[in-house]
């Protein structure tokens, strides 16, 4: 288990290979489809993400009596969805890790090898343990214009666990899975 701790500097994430399990500490930003869209229509960021962590997840957060929030689900979503904006992400904003599930594509996977990204893969399914990795609600950015699922929450994280889907010397566990399957599908044909 490989420990990243915020910020997460290009040499640390360099060194990660696909494959890898990790344990995420410190800031992690989330961002959907909405905050990808306002990205890409040249919309201002509310933050610097260069050496952070972007978060595909509409988490449900509560507001607990004293105003503060609280996370009772923060499950990643699809990340497919965000394939179109991904590489301009990556290369314009200097972030580091992209957390969500499922595949990502080439595109995102050649943005990673050349920034110093990784593609990180969180588990699905298990959105109410993955909340109490997250600590604190220390900000949020778009709640009003976006909604509570679509905004962009700042979460401190300990002990966040993912696995290294696709790394920065351009390799991609989907990639790999696809292909021993298809060799294996080709041998049960050819018996």
């Amino acid at each position: 288990m490989t420990t990243l701790n915020y910020p997460f500097f290009e040499a640390a994430v360099r060194a990660l290979k696909a494959g890898d399990a990790v344990s995420v500490n410190g800031i992690v930003r989330t961002g959907r489809d909405r905050f990808h869209k306002h990205f890409a229509d040249g919309g201002k960021l509310p933050c610097d993400f260069r050496d952070g962590a972007l978060f595909h997840c509409g988490p449900v957060v509560v507001k607990n009596p004293d105003g503060t929030w609280r996370v009772v689900a923060g499950g990643p979503t699809t990340s497919v969805r965000e394939n179109p904006y991904e590489p301009a992400f990556i290369e314009q904003t200097g972030v580091r890790l992209i957390i969500g599930k499922g595949g990502m594509d080439d595109r995102t996977l050649d943005a990673c090898a050349k920034c110093g990204a990784v593609y990180l893969q969180a588990v699905g399914g298990a959105a109410a343990v993955t909340a109490h990795a997250i600590k604190r609600v220390r900000n949020v950015y778009f709640l009003d214009e976006f909604g509570a699922a679509e905004a962009c929450w700042e979460f401190e994280v300990q002990d966040f666990r993912c696995v290294v889907a696709m790394d920065s010397h351009g390799t991609s566990l989907f990639a790999r899975v696809e292909a021993e399957s298809r060799r294996r599908f080709q041998q049960l044909l050819k018996a």
